[in-house]
Formats: structure tokens, sequence, C-alpha cells
């Protein structure tokens, strides 16, 4: 029976020489969905990531692969982009594409058929016999990210899968790997694209200095990261807002205005509460809505790692 959790790491530490680059990591990876693995450079990102794939071994601490042990039979079930690109430059596409496919244990004509599809999907099939070296970096970039999902991986790792691409093969990759998640297939993406994290992962991990500081669903960490500022839409003379003149409360910037309403994002300063800012400022202007403001998956990823 498949257990809820296709990924779990217990105590893992990692050590070169005298750099500790992971420091008692533990993490759940639910199966079936796209969690985050974020972090500055120099993290501890992709060692975790190197360990997963077996390419590392842990110093000390656990893997479990659907609740096995990790073993050399799971990385059949994976499929590992990472971020140092791995192509062989004097090799053909096709001839590269294929090789590639026989190592994650297809046949010659699975590959051929299931390249052929692909290869029409990206609409990329001029590309077959040129040389790697002939491709610019986000044409590399395609042809890696087919070679890693073309066995169906259970277990989809993705280290900055949009590094060189323009912003329409972005959104091409991103597509598929919404594509694959509807399919049930479990994706890691490790990405500086904070973005990308908030449209597309649905729980994230920040390692920061070795160790994991934060962990939880993406909804969850917004608000954890909840400040007092607060998103105010109102009508009247946005001189009102410029001026705070009641005290407790200082305009941050007004974010939009039209002909007939404005919105400004305010702070809270102090022990001041929201219905005291109403009682101050009604009289002065027509409020049509009031909102806290939520953070973004930037905002969290900035103050979770100046906090430490």
């Amino acid at each position: 029976m498949a257990t809820k959790n296709i990924i779990e790491l217990k105590g893992i530490h990692k050590s070169f020489q005298k750099h500790q680059a992971l420091n008692n990591i533990n993490l759940k990876i639910t199966r079936g969905k796209i969690f985050g693995l974020l972090g500055p450079n120099g993290a501890g990102k992709t060692t975790l990531l190197r360990i997963l794939n077996q390419i590392l071994e842990p110093d000390s601490g656990e893997v479990f692969v659907n609740g096995e042990n990790l073993q050399i039979k799971h990385i059949y079930d994976i499929g590992y982009l990472p971020e140092e690109r791995g192509l062989y430059k004097k090799m053909k596409v096709g001839e590269q594409s294929l090789y590639l496919a026989r190592l994650k244990g297809l046949s010659h004509k699975e590959a051929k058929e299931k390249l052929q599809f692909w290869f029409d999907k990206f609409d990329i099939n001029s590309w077959w016999n040129k040389k790697i070296e002939d491709l610019s970096k986000g044409m590399a970039q395609k042809i890696q990210f087919i070679t890693t999902i073309l066995h169906d991986p259970k277990l989809l790792i993705l280290d900055e899968p949009f590094s060189g691409l323009d912003p329409v093969n972005s959104q091409l990759i991103k597509d598929e790997i919404i594509q694959l998640k509807k399919k049930k297939t479990t994706i890691i993406l490790s990405t500086h694209n904070m973005n990308s994290v908030e449209e597309i992962c649905d729980h994230a991990a920040i390692i920061h200095r070795s160790k994991k500081i934060l962990d939880g669903e993406i909804d969850q960490l917004k608000e954890k990261y909840q400040g007092k500022e607060w998103v105010i839409t109102y009508k009247g003379n946005k001189i009102a807002f410029t001026n705070s003149v009641w005290g407790g409360w200082r305009l941050n910037q007004h974010v939009s205005s039209n002909d007939t309403q404005h919105t400004a994002e305010i702070e809270l300063l102090n022990d001041m509460k929201m219905n005291q800012f109403i009682k101050g400022i009604i009289d002065h202007v027509e409020l049509i809505e009031i909102k806290k403001k939520i953070p973004t998956m930037q905002e969290v990823f900035i103050k979770s790692t100046l906090d430490e």
C-alpha cells in the first residue's frame, strides 16, 4: 500500500571537510504534490537533491522512498534535472536523447516513440540531427527537460528548470509541470523564481545555512509572515492618506488609483487596532474595502532568511 509521503528525510547530516552542508534536515514530501525546495545560494539544496539521487550519501540520517530505505532500484522511479546541465556537446540531439532514455530502462522502440511524441509536442523535430553545441542554452534546456521526464518518473526533481528560458518557454515548461502533477507525479522544484513557487507549488521548505528554517503549505507560510499591513480601497481625497494626522499608522504606498477610487497600503504602528484607524479616517473618506495584506513568497523568503 502506498504511503502518503513519497519521500521522508530523518535527521540528515552532511559535511565536506570543515563545511557543514546539511544539519539535521527533516522533511516529508507528500505524494502527487509540487514541493518547493528553497534557499539562498550555498544553503545546501543541491547537496540534498544529490543525496536523494544517490550521487552523495549522508553522513548520518535516513532517507525513505515509499516507506522503504532509499535503494538503487529507486533510481528508475526518479527523474532528475540538475542545475549543472549534463548534455554531451558533440553528440547529436536525437542520439543523445535515445542514449539517456536507454539509461533509464526504456527499450530503443519505446524511447523512439516517446521522443517522437515530445518532439512533435514541442515542435522541435528539426533539432534531431543538430549537435548539442549548436543549440542555445534555452534549446538545450528543453531537450534536457524532455529526457528527464521521458521514462514517466514517479518523482521528478527539477533544479532551476527555468534557467536560460525566455518567458514563452518558461511558461511552456511550467504548463508541462502542472500537467505532470495532474497525472499524480510528485515534483520537487528548486528555484530562485519565487513567482513560479507562488503559482504552482503546494508546499515549500526553506533551507538556510544548512538548516531547515521553514516548512509548510504555501498559504500557511504566507499567513505566518503576515504583518500589520492592510490594503485599503476608498473614495475621497488622497490627502487624507498622505497625511496620517491621527498617528498610530503610516502610509506605505498608493498602489492604484482611478477616477472614482484609490487603493493604499498602510501599516498599523505599535498597538493601534484597525477599528481605531477606521474611527480616525471615516469622516475624511468613504471606505470601500479593507483587507489584510498577504505577503508574497518573495517577501516570505527574504524575511525568513534575514531573521536567521
